[in-house]
């Protein structure tokens, strides 16, 4: 079941750390050179969502609408309309938290190819506090008919979302970290929309997982792998549309799932997976991720400890399904 060209980095103790948003900025160089219709607006925030090296190198495709989330929305949607490939980036409070009615009535009911990047994302924001930690996104995107939610793993991946969305040809979500975190995955790591991708092969456990904190979740799976328990790790970067037939394998094989991400258990990929298990192939499931709180200001290291989000706690959470499925 394993993808032998799922290709990681050699050694998961010493991973590269870079924010993932930087993936974000050589993604839309990189669509911008491939097609003339991609297009970039802002607002305000240009160098911390990583719009700034597509405003320096195509500066007549990038549009800076300013504090404006509504009109940010709405102004891609009238461009999209025209042919055009919109990238609105914000910090993901504000878009789509902010502008969530622009994004449902005029993005989503319409159907245009706008990709909405919200930036800050998850606890992992840190010292921002509970106001700039948007840990509902996932929620609010995945619910959206015609939208397409899309969380990287790091900033290779996100490089490569960023490139793919702008040929998907529909409204796109696309979900970005703020602070460094590890880069596992390689330039030639598989990517495709739609695709969830097997990290790690395992019998006991799958832990299906979007977002950084897959990082803990191979290295809580190789920990427990010294203990017996076997984990297969799933990279299920594509929350919406769920790759389906990889899940239900999955489970099939393994008879139990936890599910991991920096966003509330509610509403989210693990949501999402339950969902779809409920209706093809039930197991017991445990749930990594925010369990209906707030977060708080502190650094993102502390936070993730305290929101039991870590390493322990996805090694917890194995053995508690493990014992259930006993």
């Amino acid at each position: 079941m394993i993808n032998p060209e799922a290709k990681l980095i050699s050694d998961l103790s010493k991973p590269e750390m870079v924010p993932i948003r930087d993936g974000y900025g050589k993604g839309l160089v990189s669509a911008g050179e491939k097609d003339e219709r991609v297009v970039v607006l802002c607002a305000d925030l240009t160098e911390s969502t990583r719009a700034e090296a597509f405003k320096n190198k195509f500066p007549e495709r990038f549009i800076q609408i300013g504090v404006a989330e509504q009109n940010l929305a709405t102004v891609a949607s009238g461009l999209a309309n025209y042919g055009k490939i919109p990238f609105i980036s914000s910090y993901a409070t504000f878009s789509p938290g902010r502008n969530n009615e622009q994004i449902r009535t005029n993005i989503a009911l319409n159907n245009v190819p706008v990709k909405i990047a919200g930036h800050h994302a998850g606890i992992s924001v840190g010292p921002d506090g509970a106001t700039h930690q948007a840990l509902e996104d996932i929620a609010l995107m995945r619910v959206l008919p015609n939208m397409t939610v899309i969380v990287p793993c790091d900033a290779i991946e996100a490089e490569k979302a960023t490139v793919a969305s702008a040929n998907n040809g529909s409204p796109t979500y696309l979900r970005f970290g703020r602070e460094k975190s590890p880069v596992f995955t390689t330039p030639e790591t598989p990517f495709e929309i739609g695709k969830a991708i097997v990290f790690r092969d395992g019998t006991d456990v799958a832990i299906i997982g979007c977002g950084m904190l897959l990082y803990n979740a191979l290295i809580a799976a190789e920990e427990l792998s010294k203990e017996g328990i076997e984990c297969m790790v799933i990279n299920s970067h594509t929350v919406k549309p769920l790759d389906e037939r990889t899940i239900i394998e999955a489970v099939q094989k393994t008879g139990a799932v936890v599910s991991v991400e920096e966003h509330q258990v509610a509403g989210g990929l693990g949501s999402a997976v339950a969902e779809l298990l409920s209706k093809n192939f039930p197991v017991s499931q445990e749930f990594i991720g925010l369990q209906d709180r707030f977060g708080e200001s502190g650094t993102a290291e502390e936070l993730i400890e305290v929101c039991g989000l870590g390493v322990e706690s996805i090694k917890l959470a194995v053995r508690k399904v493990i014992s259930r499925k006993k």
